[in-house]
C-alpha cells in the first residue's frame, strides 16, 4: 500500500481569503484522483497504489496533486509513506520544517504517533524519543501499562496489522447546509456564503461525472414574525439551465442576478444548496480549427442571464408545431421552460423542416397581418407586385374554435414591396358555404 496525507492552512496575512471548505467537500474533490480517501486526525488521508501508475507514478500524481490545489487562499502540504501512520508522521514533519529520519518508521519522534500523545511525558521519562524505541519495549507489559491502542498502531505502521478505515462515499444528490457567519439582511449578502456551496457542488459533480441543470437555494429566516406577520420558515430561489454545465462561474452569475431581483421578509442564518436535475456530463467539445473556438459567452449562457434578468416571459424560443398551416407551424415558449411537445411529434416536425419549401420565407409572423387595398392590389409600405404564385394550401379542414369552425384555404404568393423588399402573403380563398364576398389578403412573413 501507499498512502498520500494532505492539510491545508489558511495564510494569517490574507484576512480577505475565503474560509476553507468542509471536510466533507474536500474529501470529494481527492475522489477524483483514488476511491479510497479518508479523514485521520487533521489529515485527509488517499490510499493510491492501486492508482498512482494511472497518473504517472508517486511523484508525478504528487506533482498532480499539489498543482490542482482547491483551495487558492491556502497552503497545501502533502506527504507520502507505506502505511497512512508513516505519511500522516511525514506530513507533521514537514508542518514543523523538520527533516525526515534516515531509518523508517523506527526514527520518527514519537510525537508524531497520534496514540502516544495521552502519554508522551510517561514514555518520555522512560527514555522513549522515538517509534523504535516504544516498539522496543516488552510487548505484554506495553500492552498492560498503555492500553492495546498504542501497541496496535505500532503494528499498523510496520505493516504487521492492517488498517481500518471509513472511506468517504458521494450521495446521489448534492444538499450541503452552511450557516452563516452574521445575519444578513439583503438578498445580494448571501452570495459570499453561496459561494462556498458552489465550491463544495462543483466537487461533488466532478466526482460523480455529472453536469447541474436545475439547483435551488433555500435560506432560513431568522424570524418567525414581522410587524405582526407570520413569516414562512424559509424562503428560496432556483437556478435553471438549458444544457448541463460544471461552470460555477455561469451558476455564480445566474444566483446573483435572482438574488439581486429577490427581497427578504426577515434576516436570514442559514443557507441550504441542493441539485434538482443533474444529467451525465459528457466533458468539453474542443475543435483544431480557431473559428470554431470562439471567445466569450455561449449562447445558451447568454439567455440564460437575460431570463433571469428580464423575466422568463420575456426571452423566447420558438418551438416547432406539426402542422400544414404556416402560423401554427412554430410556437414560442420562454427559454428555460422544457418543451412539452411529444418526443414523435417534434421528430416528425425535425424532418419536415430539414427539407424546407424554397419559396417559404426564414421569418414568419405569429399571426397573419392583414394588409390594406388599392383597389384589387394589396399594399404594404406602397403597392406589392406579385412575382411567384399562387401556392395553393388547403389544411386545417376541421377547423376550430380559433378559426371560427373555418378550414384555412389559400393561395400564396411571394411579392415585392418597394420599401420593406421581398414579402409572402397570401390570398383568402374560403369555401362557398362560408364566403362572404369579400376578397381579404395578409402578409405572413419576410425574406431576408
Amino acid at each position: 500500500m501507499h498512502w498520500i496525507a494532505l492539510r491545508w492552512s489558511l495564510d494569517a496575512d490574507a484576512p480577505d481569503a475565503q474560509p476553507l471548505p468542509t471536510p466533507e467537500a474536500l474529501g470529494w474533490w481527492a475522489l477524483q484522483y483514488t476511491p479510497h480517501v479518508a479523514w485521520q486526525d487533521e489529515a485527509l488521508m488517499l490510499e493510491v497504489s492501486a492508482c498512482e501508475r494511472l497518473w504517472g507514478g508517486r511523484l508525478q500524481m504528487m506533482r498532480v496533486l499539489l498543482g490542482a490545489n482547491p483551495i487558492p487562499d491556502a497552503r497545501m502540504l502533502g506527504a507520502q509513506g507505506a502505511t497512512s501512520l508513516i505519511a500522516l508522521a511525514r506530513l507533521r514533519l514537514f508542518s514543523r520544517n523538520e527533516e525526515r529520519p534516515k531509518n523508517m518508521p523506527d526514527g520518527l519522534p514519537l510525537d508524531t504517533l497520534s496514540a502516544a500523545h495521552a502519554h508522551l511525558d510517561l514514555l518520555e521519562r522512560l527514555g522513549c524519543r522515538t517509534w523504535g524505541d516504544v516498539a522496543a519495549l516488552p510487548r505484554g507489559g506495553l500492552t498492560r501499562r498503555f492500553g492495546a491502542g498504542l501497541r496496535e498502531a505500532l503494528d499498523m505502521a510496520w505493516g504487521l496489522r492492517p488498517e481500518s478505515h471509513t472511506w468517504l462515499t458521494l450521495p446521489d444528490v448534492f444538499e450541503q447546509k452552511l450557516e452563516l457567519p452574521a445575519l444578513a439582511e439583503t438578498a445580494p449578502e448571501l452570495m459570499w456564503s453561496a459561494n462556498r456551496l458552489l465550491t463544495t457542488l462543483q466537487f461533488w459533480l466532478r466526482a460523480r461525472q455529472r453536469g447541474a441543470r436545475a439547483l435551488e437555494l433555500q435560506w432560513t429566516l431568522d424570524l418567525k414574525r414581522f410587524n405582526g406577520v407570520n413569516l414562512p420558515p424559509y424562503q428560496q430561489v432556483t437556478v435553471r439551465t438549458a444544457e448541463p454545465t460544471q461552470d460555477m462561474a455561469h451558476l455564480r452569475r445566474l444566483l446573483s442576478e435572482k438574488l439581486a431581483l429577490t427581497a427578504l421578509a426577515a434576516p436570514v442564518s442559514w443557507l441550504k444548496l441542493r441539485t434538482l436535475e443533474t444529467d451525465p456530463w459528457a466533458g468539453a467539445s474542443t475543435s483544431f480549427l480557431p473559428e470554431d473556438n470562439r471567445k466569450g459567452d455561449k449562447l445558451h449562457e447568454m439567455v440564460e442571464r437575460l431570463s433571469v434578468r428580464l423575466g422568463a416571459q420575456q426571452v423566447l424560443v420558438p418551438s416547432a408545431q406539426a402542422d400544414h398551416r404556416p402560423e401554427r407551424k412554430q410556437a414560442w415558449r420562454p427559454a428555460l421552460q422544457k418543451d412539452k411537445v411529444p418526443e414523435k411529434v417534434r421528430k416528425e416536425a425535425r424532418a419536415a423542416a430539414s427539407q424546407p419549401d424554397a419559396s417559404y420565407p426564414p421569418w414568419l409572423l405569429p399571426e397573419p397581418l392583414l394588409l390594406d387595398m388599392d383597389g384589387e392590389r394589396p399594399c404594404y409600405r406602397g403597392p406589392l407586385s406579385k412575382l411567384i404564385g399562387p401556392q395553393r394550401v388547403e389544411a386545417g379542414w376541421w377547423g376550430d374554435k380559433d378559426d371560427g369552425g373555418q378550414p384555412a384555404m389559400r393561395d400564396y404568393y411571394v411579392a415585392e414591396s418597394p420599401e420593406a423588399g421581398l414579402v409572402w402573403i397570401f390570398r383568402e380563398r374560403p369555401a362557398t358555404r362560408f364566403s362572404s364576398g369579400e376578397v381579404r389578403w395578409y402578409l405572413q412573413g419576410f425574406y431576408a
